[in-house]
């Protein structure tokens, strides 16, 4: 038996909010249902006060004093399931516009039980009648993550996911407090060995989407700057690997035995600890744990021989 949560970020939040909870409550398979009040002003106090009268013994209202995000949001909430819930098995994450159906949420979940290793996310299906900013930013998001990861990802804008407990753990600790973690999330599946899966759900649209809160340019370009970056410490990587290999060569002369492979070595080691320090410490914020041994071990496996991994 599968154990799951459900966590819901809400920023002024409307009825849309309440009426999904009263849907939730009908599903008897969730272990706990946590709605994070992210700061929301006076007028929309009252919903989270409707809410908090639900007789479920399974629903926790967290809150922040003021608007943080929908990153933070999210890890206040994995942060609560990681202490009181540990034992989940995953945990599915769910917009509060109405835009995320309860029988969407089950077939991500479905998905999820044969797959109970990878982040499954539901997938839109984006048609003319999708607010152009919607489908222009997903393209973008979503070819540039194919790029990076060589995985593909049809939906990066996605609020529908459903997360293995084992990822839970690490993406308490990532950087990133609105729009742009939930991207983290996908650009970092491969590096924690998390494939991800898509499950097509319904396309929900509710007045434009007017009451997303993504700001076009600032959370754009707080997303974006996470690619560049990673692209940029790959480029630097690249230079001082090929200007290291010139520069040993030169040193040392290529008439010495095995000359090539000396200043492979030497300047493979250094550029990966160039790149491995510009993606902890500048790219991804000091995210993760043990990141330097699983960066090891990774580097190892890709510079040995074939060989000698047969071998040994």
């Amino acid at each position: 038996m599968i154990h799951i949560g459900v966590i819901i970020p809400a920023l002024n939040p409307d009825e849309r909010l309440i009426k999904l909870i009263q849907k939730l409550n009908n599903e008897k398979n969730l272990e706990i249902i946590i709605v994070i009040n992210d700061g929301s002003d006076f007028k929309h106090e009252n919903i989270f006060n409707i809410i908090s009268k639900f007789s479920m013994k399974n629903l926790v209202i967290l809150k922040h004093n003021k608007n943080r995000g929908k990153g933070a949001a999210l890890k206040t909430g994995f942060k609560y399931i990681f202490d009181h819930f540990s034992y989940l098995d995953g945990v599915a994450t769910m917009d509060s516009d109405g835009q995320h159906t309860v029988p969407a949420l089950n077939a991500c979940i479905d998905k999820f039980i044969l797959n109970p290793n990878s982040l499954v996310i539901g997938v839109r299906h984006f048609t003319n009648k999708i607010p152009f900013r919607s489908q222009f930013g997903n393209i973008i998001t979503s070819n540039l993550v194919k790029l990076v990861t060589h995985q593909n990802i049809s939906d990066t804008q996605t609020g529908l996911r459903v997360i293995p407990m084992d990822y839970i753990i690490e993406l308490i600790n990532f950087p990133g407090d609105r729009f742009e973690f939930e991207f983290d999330m996908l650009l970092q599946a491969k590096k924690y060995n998390i494939q991800v899966l898509e499950q097509p759900i319904p396309t929900i649209y509710i007045d434009g989407n007017s009451s997303s809160h993504f700001r076009v340019i600032r959370d754009s370009l707080a997303i974006y700057s996470r690619f560049f970056k990673f692209a940029t410490s790959g480029f630097i990587s690249f230079i001082i690997d090929i200007g290291l290999f010139y520069l040993v060569l030169f040193i040392i002369g290529n008439h010495i035995l095995n000359s090539i492979l000396i200043a492979t070595i030497v300047s493979r080691v250094l550029s990966s600890v160039v790149n491995y320090s510009i993606n902890h410490r500048i790219v991804f914020g000091h995210a993760g744990q043990k990141t330097f041994l699983k960066y090891g071990c990774l580097l190892l496996c890709k510079c040995l021989p074939p060989d000698f991994l047969l071998i040994y």
